[in-house]
């Protein structure tokens, strides 16, 4: 075996692996998953409401 051989096995090998990882990225099933990430930063608790609430003075 030449090592432009396995060079190339392994090359496929990086290929299958990252269309494999594109494959689960936008799989339906992993919809629900990432929208809830992707809303994360702009969730707060009502403890965080409250505290930046009496922290700046608003009433709701």
């Amino acid at each position: 075996m030449s090592t432009s051989f396995l060079g190339s096995v392994l090359t496929v090998c990086a290929f299958l692996v990252f269309i494999g990882i594109v494959i689960w990225a936008f799989s339906s099933r992993r919809k629900k998953d990432f929208d809830e990430a992707a809303r994360a930063p702009f969730a707060l608790d009502e403890k965080d409401e409250s505290s930046r609430d009496e922290k700046f003075g608003n009433k709701s």
